[in-house]
């Protein structure tokens, strides 16, 4: 299967006008708190607000698609004014002791929760980069260098309270490495290729590239692994063995996107299209369709209880993933998987009566519940995925494909 024009020519309808008449349009109306500030996101099917506590880390990511959109799309003001909304929220209410970010606050911006990850402060360093870039404001810059600088330290041992006993069962994690790379090559696009505790973003890039492939890739297993021994040992135990099939595809469109900046460097190519192929095979629900929450490396029954689950996002990144690399390869195969992802996951989670997508699928595609959004689900992978997509689809129609 290959994508021609005409094909290519629905999807730049399907992606743009999803993002710019249904997605955006959604947030603006029934997200912007204007009377405590930031974005609410505990919102009913319609939009309509059913809880009011806020989630640091969604107006961080909030910040970026706005910003973004400011910066790609076209100089829209409304969008600025919703990032400046997100980020002025972040900027009063969000810090806690030592400055660092809360996970949750009160719609007033009254302290919750303090997670021991600091995820918040990925996407606030995501989204200052951006905003930076789109008013020119260094207070911003500075901002987005600080938020990764304080990424970065909590990777260092002892910078993160582990999840289980270091001492009983020490182990690492892929998430924190691939979030690097986008961070840093967020901050790299907006600001150039600063400096931040010690290294260049590229070479941030480059350190967090080389230990998913040492320690987590293994391609004789065929799997990217979530978690591992810190000698990248398989932990043979329910957490060791639990795979996420679209955060690893996520992580490798990120390792794609980033071959594709430097030209298809064929190593970065190779790494990401081996993640891709390995974790499809591992994800994709070849009786339902759509991509298992979890699986497990040895196909056994798996702890997670909502495994079986298809939720939103994973679905978005493998669209971009696919798409990326049928754009890098023109392998027939990545557009057959692209095709089946776009298909099931625009006919399973999509709204068209009132914008936005569902989150939450049980396995058959039954939607398990209304929520458009929640602390987890705001507006950044559902409007990332269009906004990238709706960009490859563009550069190649303009190839002429």
């Amino acid at each position: 299967m290959n994508l021609n024009a005409d094909r290519l020519r629905e999807l730049q309808s399907c992606y743009w006008d999803g993002l710019l008449k249904g997605t955006i349009p959604f947030w603006l109306r029934h997200g912007l708190d204007r009377e405590h500030g930031g974005l609410l996101t505990g919102l009913d099917r319609d939009g309509t607000v059913i809880d009011t506590d806020k989630a640091l880390w969604l107006q961080g990511r909030a910040v970026w698609t706005f910003s973004t959109l400011y910066n790609t799309v076209r100089r829209d003001d409304a969008w600025l004014e919703a990032a400046r909304h997100c980020l002025d929220f972040i900027r009063t209410k969000g810090s806690g002791p030592g400055g660092k970010l809360y996970f949750m606050v009160t719609r007033e911006g009254q302290p919750l929760r303090m997670r021991r990850y600091t995820y918040s402060e990925c996407f606030a360093a995501m989204g200052c980069a951006v905003y930076a870039r789109a008013t020119g404001e260094e207070r911003a810059a500075e901002e987005a260098i600080g938020h990764f600088a304080r990424y970065l330290r909590s990777l260092e041992p002892g910078g993160t309270v582990p999840k289980v006993d270091a001492h009983t069962r020490p182990m690492q994690g892929v998430a924190v490495l691939m979030t690097t790379i986008v961070i840093a090559q967020e901050i790299r696009a907006a600001l150039g290729d600063r400096e931040v505790e010690g290294r260049t973003c590229t070479a941030w890039i480059d350190y967090a590239v080389a230990r998913i492939e040492r320690y987590f890739y293994k391609p004789e297993l065929k799997v990217l692994m979530e978690v591992v021994a810190p000698d990248g040992a398989v932990i043979d135990h329910f957490d060791g063995r639990t795979l996420n099939p679209g955060h690893a595809i996520e992580c490798a469109w990120f390792i794609l996107h980033e071959a594709k900046l430097r030209g298809g460097d064929a190593h970065l190519l190779k790494l990401g299209l081996g993640i891709l192929d390995c974790m499809w095979e591992r994800g994709w629900d070849r009786e339902h369709g759509g991509l298992f929450s979890f699986t497990d490396l040895k196909g056994l029954p798996v702890q997670e209880y909502v495994a079986e689950m298809k939720f939103w996002w994973p679905h978005n990144e493998t669209e971009i993933a696919t798409l990326l690399a049928w754009q890098l390869t023109r392998d027939p195969k990545y557009a057959a998987w692209h095709h089946e992802v776009h298909t099931w996951s625009h006919r399973v989670f999509a709204d068209p009566e009132f914008g936005e997508w569902f989150g939450y699928a049980h396995r058959d595609g039954r939607i398990a519940t209304r929520l458009k959004g929640n602390m987890w689900k705001g507006p950044f992978h559902l409007p990332r995925m269009q906004l990238n997509c709706g960009r490859i689809v563009d550069e190649l129609l303009a190839e002429g494909v």
